[in-house]
């Protein structure tokens, strides 16, 4: 199952402790750059910036090739790249907690789930 992965569930299930769930669950998660660099944000919490700085090996990072989508535009940048890139792999889910952003993916057929869902 090809999973990609936005900020908010990644960094909850980090904080919780139970981010090995994922790779117990689904093998391999994906997130874009754009996820990674919120994820290292300063004002993320440090136990969250001190995993993603030895990410493990079941996370894969990867840039979207896609151009931006105007429609879009009114998500954050993680957002945004999580939702492109589900579309370019056409990945099986995509983990999503932000109503703004799990409404855009719904609308354009995408299967998401939300940390409660795991």
């Amino acid at each position: 199952m090809l999973v990609i992965a936005d900020n908010t569930p990644l960094r909850y299930l980090i904080v919780l402790g139970y981010a090995d769930i994922l790779p117990a669950l689904y093998g391999q998660v994906i997130i874009p750059h754009a996820v990674l660099r919120e994820l290292q944000h300063p004002h993320t919490p440090a136990v969250v910036r001190a995993w993603m700085a030895h990410p493990p090996t079941w996370l894969e990072i990867r840039q979207t090739i896609s151009i931006a989508d105007t429609a879009l535009a009114a998500l954050d940048a993680g957002e945004r790249d999580a939702i492109l890139l589900v579309q370019e792999l056409n990945a099986d889910v995509l983990f999503i907690d932000e109503a703004d952003g799990y409404g855009a993916a719904t609308y354009r057929g995408v299967r998401c789930l939300r940390t409660v869902g795991l």
